[in-house]
């Protein structure tokens, strides 16, 4: 069942976060994940939340998602996720589509 890394990010220093997305995506393929939705246009359609930019990663399954949120290819891009952005994550188990 596909599993989903959904983040709300702020983006604090624009040329460190270049250099963490770079490494986040190259890291993401490597476990199986993709893009998708990458910081498009947001709309709010209802309540009080107003985020500047939404990253959605489709992962195989959870075991998937968290092996790579753990794996030494993403801690090389966290290295600089503190100066590049400031975010909520969470991870979210998908449904499995019959038929």
């Amino acid at each position: 069942m596909p599993a989903y890394i959904i983040s709300d990010v702020t983006v604090r220093d624009s040329e460190a976060f270049q250099t963490y997305r770079t490494r986040a995506a190259a890291s993401i393929g490597l476990y199986g994940g993709h893009y998708l939705v990458r910081g498009g246009p947001i709309e709010r359609l209802e309540g009080g939340w107003s985020p500047q930019a939404i990253v959605i990663v489709e992962f195989p399954d959870v075991e998937r998602a968290r092996a790579w949120y753990g794996s030494p290819e993403y801690a090389h891009a966290l290295e600089v996720r503190d100066q590049a952005l400031s975010r909520n994550l969470i991870l979210v188990d998908g449904v499995r589509q019959e038929g």
